[in-house]
């Protein structure tokens, strides 16, 4: 449900340093929001990208035998990959 048709009524208490919650605040300003708003918008969006992976979804016979095929076999070979892999990233440079 959308905030305009329900009210906020429920609370959340967070424990934290000081320097995080600086950060939080400073975050919260440049995003012209409250820390609320700030705080509420970003764990929702994690919250709906941690669930996005645990949906349902429906496969036929056919959809559902290719693809336990796939889970079963090992993946090909893929050079670009493996060489993109074996490259330190760069915060590890």
């Amino acid at each position: 449900m959308s905030d305009i048709a329900e009210a906020r009524s429920e609370r959340v208490d967070l424990r934290m340093t000081p320097d995080a919650k600086r950060t939080l605040q400073r975050a919260a300003a440049v995003s012209n929001k409250t820390v609320t708003e700030f705080l509420v918008d970003a764990g929702l969006n994690a919250a709906f990208d941690a669930l996005a992976d645990r949906r349902v979804f429906k496969l036929n016979a056919k959809q559902w035998k290719a693809f336990m095929a796939a889970l079963d076999n090992p993946p090909k070979d893929n050079p670009g990959l493996r060489k993109l892999l074996a490259h330190k990233p760069v915060w590890e440079r």
